[in-house]
């Protein structure tokens, strides 16, 4: 499985921003795709997760965020408004088999979010 973000960038508070995750094909079927994010000195969080059309998402994504799929593209999606400084990280597009942990990673895309 192969994840490619993009869609990063610089906004200010309250801003928005739209990641996009492209996969190697047939993953939406078969992985629980997710974005996970790191700020500097924090461990990995997990912010959101699509799977077979249910979405999952984390206290501080609820309400801001949310995570969708194109299959017929093969890319996920994540569409983020009202943006904090709180919300800066590395972001990163997940996969995983049902009942396993994340094991297939893209290489992150960083948002930056200014007061």
């Amino acid at each position: 499985v192969q994840l490619v973000e993009s869609g990063g960038g610089s906004v200010q508070a309250g801003g928005s921003l739209r990641l996009s995750c492209a996969a190697s094909r047939y993953t939406y079927s078969s992985y629980i795709m997710g974005w996970l994010r790191q700020a500097p000195g924090k461990g990995r969080e997990w912010v959101a997760s699509i799977w077979n059309g249910i979405t999952n998402y984390a206290d501080s994504a609820k309400g801001r965020f949310a995570i969708s799929e194109d299959n017929a593209n093969n890319t996920l999606y994540l569409q983020m408004n009202s943006l904090k400084p709180d919300d800066t990280a590395m972001y990163y597009c997940a996969a995983a088999r049902p009942g396993r942990d994340w094991g297939y990673w893209g290489q992150g895309t960083q948002v930056t979010v200014s007061s």
